[in-house]
């Protein structure tokens, strides 16, 4: 038996003290248990969304009359302190003040699931990895999650309709958003993204371009990070 009864959620927890050194998203015990407690809940249909993981080579499992959905972990922030064509930016913000950053984004409030099954093409983690327009951006791919409900295109119109029975599961935006708590991150009306650094439909560059531009990034990934701590804390104590 896999079920998660209750569980206390520490929101400052840093997974990567209980992955050996491996990625945490993988590794992690503790954030694995924190992903499966906390998404395990009931859909805007009515049905629950209870996740397993007892299925080999997957971290998290799902499958019922809505279908079979194969899940993973993944950072939701990044510091970009290991990128070499940031490090001009990145030697000018304290070590001390860029471990607080990378710690902050190492708690279960920087993480999320997303389908992985890959069918031989990337799935969306990778593909916000690597697209230049969203370089792992978590407010630009929440964009284009909202563009994707709306049926307008984005860069990452291609695989996010590739996993459109899981998205199908939520209804709506607002049933995304609200299902993973994402909800400091969107306006009131849900009808726009509140984005880290100024938006101009996807021509700007997606990553900071000076000293400026990233500490008001880093600001804002952080009032992201502690306000859905509190919102984790909010809904594990309801």
């Amino acid at each position: 038996n896999n079920k998660i009864i209750f569980m206390k959620i520490d929101t400052e927890f840093l997974v990567y003290t209980d992955s050996k050194g491996r990625d945490p998203d993988s590794f992690s015990p503790t954030l694995k248990k924190y992903n499966q407690y906390l998404w395990s809940k009931k859909l805007p249909c009515g049905t629950n969304f209870e996740l397993q993981t007892g299925k080999t080579k997957t971290y998290l499992y799902h499958k019922s009359n809505l279908g079979e959905f194969f899940l993973s972990s993944d950072t939701i922030t990044h510091t970009y302190s290991k990128w070499k064509r940031l490090s001009h930016i990145i030697e000018k913000v304290s070590s001390s003040e860029i471990k607080s950053f990378s710690d902050s984004c190492c708690t279960i409030s920087s993480h999320l699931i997303f389908p992985s099954n890959r069918d031989g093409k990337m799935n969306i983690n990778g593909a916000r990895g690597t697209n230049a327009k969203i370089n792992d951006r978590f407010d630009l791919t929440l964009e284009c999650i909202r563009r994707y409900y709306l049926r307008k295109d984005s860069p990452l119109q291609e695989v996010l309709s590739r996993y459109s029975d899981f998205f199908e599961l939520f209804e709506n935006f607002k049933g995304y958003v609200e299902f993973f708590l994402l909800q400091d991150l969107v306006s009131n009306n849900y009808e726009s993204v509140n984005f880290y650094l100024p938006f101009d439909n996807f021509k700007r560059s997606s990553v900071p371009i000076n000293l400026e531009e990233y500490l008001t990034y880093k600001n804002k990934v952080l009032d992201f990070v502690k306000a859905r701590g509190k919102r984790i804390n909010e809904y594990q104590f309801k």
